[in-house]
């Protein structure tokens, strides 16, 4: 797992309009809130996603960029983004490096059945590239305002 006080490890990926992006993209000017979800239109997903679209505008006036993470496809999390009218980039991981390299990779198990997937983990980025804060096995409901919390006390 990634500690805080730390460089972010960077990273290059492809937005649902096929559009790169790295990490690099946004050092100097603004933070970055990268936050890994397991799955397009489920329902923790869909609650989380659209907690930072509500909450959109006020991370942009405190220059933070939202940027949630999955394995699907460009084409998954642009009908997503279509469906919920979010205001949000998703980043498509689906060769799974990006978790992987932030550790969200991980065994869990559901009605006692083991299996990797991705574990809900937010890390807050600040404009210098440094990690501020690193959370692993978030609660979908309230999340986006608690960063947006976080944000506003660092």
């Amino acid at each position: 797992m990634l500690q805080t006080n730390t460089i972010a490890p960077a990273f290059t990926s492809t937005n649902q309009k096929n559009e790169t992006i790295n990490l690099s993209d946004f050092n100097g000017n603004k933070s970055v809130v990268l936050y890994f979800y397991p799955k397009d239109d489920t329902p923790g997903c869909t609650i989380e996603a659209n907690q930072f679209t509500d909450l959109a505008d006020e991370f942009t006036k405190l220059n933070t960029v939202i940027l949630g993470v999955s394995k699907d496809d460009a084409d998954s999390h642009q009908a997503f983004i279509d469906k919920f009218n979010l205001k949000i980039d998703l980043l498509a991981d689906t060769d799974g490096s990006l978790c992987n390299t932030y550790g969200v990779w991980q065994e869990k198990e559901k009605n006692g059945v083991k299996k990797m997937g991705i574990v809900r983990s937010t890390f807050i980025i600040d404009s210098s590239g440094k990690l501020v804060d690193a959370e692993y096995a978030v609660a979908a409901e309230g999340h986006a305002q608690k960063v947006l919390d976080k944000i506003k006390n660092v």
